[in-house]
């Protein structure tokens, strides 16, 4: 079983994605009843994923790649439980990358940071661009935003 271990935050400063290229993602949720079921497409690749319920900022995660064709086949007509867009832009600092999506549409304005870790312990740098972290904060999960489509204030 894969474990996602992941932290997040907002962005305070997006002076740090100048000049940097992005990689635009579509994704939606197929499902959600203990496991969320995400399709995604990303630049021109598709995935299929699960991921279980949070507990603590561990959960079980499995991520499939799928024909591009099939992907954009579940995300235009089987995402009923909300989709989202965004670009995502990927930062290494020192030991670890960390992936800031800026959300488009009805969530734009919106940019969050996340970094995966390899434990919950694990220490990590904390650049001057990262704002608050919301890592229990539900508001901020993509499956809750796909929903609500509405920036959490």
């Amino acid at each position: 079983m894969a474990t996602e271990i992941e932290r997040k935050f907002l962005v305070r400063d997006r002076s740090v994605l100048s000049g940097l290229a992005g990689t635009h993602i579509g994704q939606g949720y197929l499902a959600d009843n203990g496991m969320t079921v995400r399709v995604r497409v990303a630049g021109d690749k598709g995935f299929l994923t699960l991921k279980s319920n949070t507990q603590g900022l561990s959960r079980a995660e499995f991520e499939y790649p799928i024909p591009l064709s099939d992907a954009e086949d579940l995300l235009n007509g089987h995402a009923s439980l909300g989709r989202l867009t965004k670009v995502r832009y990927l930062i290494p600092v020192r030991d670890v990358t960390f992936e800031v999506d800026v959300f488009e549409g009805e969530l734009d304005g919106l940019v969050v940071a996340e970094v995966e870790l390899g434990s919950e312990e694990q220490d990590f740098p904390r650049p001057a661009w990262l704002g608050d972290e919301v890592s229990h904060d539900p508001r901020y999960r993509n499956s809750e935003l796909a929903v609500s489509r509405r920036v959490p204030a």
